[in-house]
């Protein structure tokens, strides 16, 4: 997949492209629904597959009452994104001067004579340019007349026989609750966090006899406080793991950290990009009467781990 991240540097448009446009954030089964849609019409007219998103997302621009925690980061939706099949991602930087475009001008200026687009697939609520006065009845007003296709795709809706539909903030909602089973069934993954071992406080494997790899979170949205069973990607590998997610009230230092277990794992791995996949959570984040009573636990934690990833990985 080619990815572009600046208007400048489309150079000529695309073939007869086909495109989508959307913020994508977790790429979930909905807005991987859409993009299919946008891979098979641009096979079978011969055409481009185009996908446009914007760095940062709109919200941390225009909104002055603060924005939700990203799902993804640019890298992992890039990555998802490649997945589906779309040949050409444009990450267009979001500036409250591209905010201030009118409907007219992003349809007829940027997506048909930058882009090239033939053909424009969008979900039911689709809404563009300034104070997002465009809508699904201009393009139909303006596809005869610019000599384009509107192909307006229906919404994904929840699994379970729930009647919402699937969104970016359904996704979110259940993460903070620390639902990963029904997590999954949305994005069609486990939800996974990623990023570099840090250095940590040096008392998991000194002092508790289980060392961990500490992650600072970023930008991301952090599941529920409390312990869960995750997967660990390492290069190549993938291996079981445990996490603790909060602020390890036994301790009493009130700092909100990232630890993760990797079961069986010897390996020194500080400065190292991991992923952590989750997968269920076991309970909630607790404070003991003493370290060996948290030993204890632990070792019951990771038990049960091991019953629920061994039918996972071998």
């Amino acid at each position: 997949m080619k990815i572009v991240d600046n208007i400048e540097h489309i150079d000529i448009p695309t073939k007869k492209a086909v495109v989508t446009i959307g913020n994508f954030d977790g790429v979930h089964i909905g807005h991987q629904a859409l993009l299919h849609t946008v891979v098979e019409k641009a096979h079978n007219i011969g055409g481009t597959s185009v996908a446009l998103t914007f760095n940062p997302h709109p919200t941390r621009v225009l909104s002055a009452n603060g924005y939700p925690p990203l799902i993804t980061l640019k890298e992992q939706k890039s990555e998802l994104i490649a997945r589906t099949g779309i040949e050409v991602l444009l990450q267009i930087p979001f500036t409250l001067e591209f905010a201030a475009i009118s409907p007219r001008s992003f349809i007829e200026d940027l997506l048909i004579r930058r882009i090239g687009m033939k053909v424009l697939v969008v979900g039911k609520d689709y809404t563009f340019g300034r104070n997002r006065e465009g809508n699904l009845d201009l393009l139909d007003q303006w596809a005869p007349e610019l000599g384009f296709e509107v192909i307006v795709v229906d919404w994904i809706q929840s699994a379970n026989g729930l009647t919402q539909r699937i969104s970016s903030t359904r996704v979110r909602e259940l993460v903070m609750d620390g639902r990963m089973e029904e997590t999954k069934k949305l994005l069609g993954r486990n939800y996974q966090i990623r990023g570099k071992v840090a250095s940590g406080r040096n008392r998991g494997g000194r002092l508790l006899g289980f060392p961990t790899a500490n992650i600072n979170l970023q930008d991301e949205l952090s599941p529920k406080q409390g312990i869960y069973a995750v997967t660990v990607e390492h290069g190549a590998e993938t291996y079981k793991g445990v996490a603790n997610i909060g602020y390890s009230p036994t301790f009493d230092d009130h700092i909100f950290t990232v630890e993760v277990h990797i079961l069986d794992f010897k390996k020194d791995i500080y400065g190292n990009r991991i992923r952590v996949n989750f997968i269920q959570r076991l309970r909630d984040e607790i404070k003991f009467q003493n370290i060996e009573t948290l030993a204890a636990q632990i070792h019951l934690d990771i038990d049960q781990a091991r019953q629920i990833l061994d039918k996972l990985l071998p």
